[in-house]
């Protein structure tokens, strides 16, 4: 399906408005095409491309709302996703946290589109799939992996004026590759927006050292330990945790921002002072679209400073009952490391645990944001800053709040897209005391 244009996204959505009856109306579409190719046990299983575009109508009469999607585009289609929006919006309750259409807003353009990885075709991926192969053959092992690449565009309008439109590209990988006899694990993960930037080499080398020095692994006693997240690791746990910095969920008495007898936690020293969390639309590396859901700008905030919980996200409805300002969204996460690579924390750690990633996440409590998952694709015992053999993993029973005050050491941020949460996020690899594992799995 072909890409659409600004000009040609602009004139739908002033058709779209001018069919619409309704009090206001809103507008988005958005669309392009996503590549991919998979591999397991050395041969691609399956590749292709995915083109779609998809046009979204909310419309409202007073706080009676209705939406419709449609994926064509010609002047009768248009209006016929209109009227159905419409007839939904007459038949709907009233919404009682009704916001009305934002006004006219500016946008910033941020960088989330890369000339090169717009560029990537059906070779590029092959390419990167035979290479995964032919190294694990000729090392003898097992590799399955996945490659994406996206190259799209995203548009916002309102009958007030709003308009906004931003082309987006992304890449990311995610390899395993295992031992023949299956005992050993790798795994390796790369979100980079600028394919210039992709070595496949460098991710495959990785993943395959892990998988040979996993073999063979020792059982630990469970307990408490200083361990070296690596950046997977991190972001899977923290991201849990920062999806609750939210002032309605804090406010009403349902985070770990709650306070005792009402309202937040917000100016609170709540973690390590090395601690320094911010979203950034404009990063360069991390880089997402200027406005959020709402159709707000986004701005830089800081999110958690010198370990103080500086801001919350608020809602449009929740900021108005607040009688605070609604500010956007956050659509990436960043933390504050050093120039330190993972292997520098592991040179300075005398006795502790190193974990590659994190899996199968789920909240205990979201008081105190108590987690519980496991470790896998590479869990490893070091003593006097090496590296001493690999060891079974664990399940652990810990809280990121828990974990972000017991910090001795960060190292250097890379970018990670969020599995656990929605964020673009560059986070990266720390050391902290008294992790807490809790038993032992056999699964590698």
């Amino acid at each position: 399906m072909k890409q659409l244009s600004q000009e040609e996204v602009k004139s739908i959505c002033d058709k779209v408005m001018a069919f619409s009856k309704a009090d206001e109306c809103n507008v988005q579409i958005g669309g392009g095409s996503t590549g991919n190719i998979r591999f397991a046990r050395n041969a691609v299983s399956t590749s292709g491309v995915i083109s779609d575009t998809q046009l979204v109508v909310a419309v409202a009469f007073g706080k009676k709302q209705g939406i419709a999607t449609i994926n064509e585009f010609d002047d009768q289609s248009l209006e016929k996703v209109v009227r159905r929006a419409e007839d939904l919006a007459r038949l709907a309750p009233e919404n009682p946290e009704f916001m009305p259409a934002v006004t006219k807003q500016a946008y910033q353009a941020s960088p989330t589109f890369r000339q090169k990885t717009a560029d990537i075709d059906p070779a590029f991926r092959a390419e990167v799939a035979a290479y995964a192969i032919e190294a694990c053959r000729k090392n003898n092992l097992v590799a399955a992996g996945f490659f994406t690449d996206s190259n799209g565009f995203s548009s916002i309008a309102n009958s007030n004026g709003v308009f906004g439109f931003q082309r987006e590209t992304g890449l990311d990988f995610t390899c395993t590759v295992r031992t023949e006899d299956g005992r050993g694990s790798g795994w390796v993960k790369r979100s980079i927006g600028d394919a210039g930037r992709f070595d496949v080499r460098e991710a495959i080398d990785v993943a395959m050292e892990k998988a040979k020095r996993s073999l063979n692994a020792k059982a630990l006693e469970p307990g408490r330990y200083t361990v070296i997240l690596e950046p997977a690791a991190t972001s899977d746990l923290i991201g849990n945790m920062l999806g609750g910095f939210d002032a309605r969920q804090a406010d009403e008495g349902r985070s770990f921002l709650s306070k005792k007898g009402g309202g937040n936690r917000l100016g609170e020293k709540l973690f390590d002072e090395q601690v320094n969390i911010w979203a950034d639309p404009w990063h360069p590396d991390v880089g997402v679209l200027p406005w959020d859901g709402a159709m707000l700008p986004r701005e830089r905030t800081e999110v958690i400073k010198n370990g103080r919980v500086n801001s919350l996200e608020y809602s449009r409805y929740w900021a108005q009952k607040q009688k605070v300002v609604a500010r956007a969204g956050h659509g990436n996460m960043i933390m504050a490391g050093t120039d330190k690579s993972t292997a520098e924390l592991i040179a300075n750690t005398k006795k502790g645990v190193l974990v590659t990633r994190t899996w199968y996440i789920r909240m205990v409590d979201p008081q105190s944001v108590l987690l519980t998952g496991l470790t896998r694709d590479g869990t490893f015992y070091i003593e006097n800053g090496k590296i001493m053999y690999p060891i079974k993993n664990f399940r652990f029973n810990e809280s990121p709040v828990t974990m972000l005050n017991n910090i001795e050491e960060i190292g250097k941020p890379v970018v990670i897209a969020g599995d656990e949460v929605p964020y673009q996020m560059l986070i990266p690899p720390m050391k902290v005391r008294d992790f807490n594992f809790t038993s032992l799995s056999d699964a590698v």
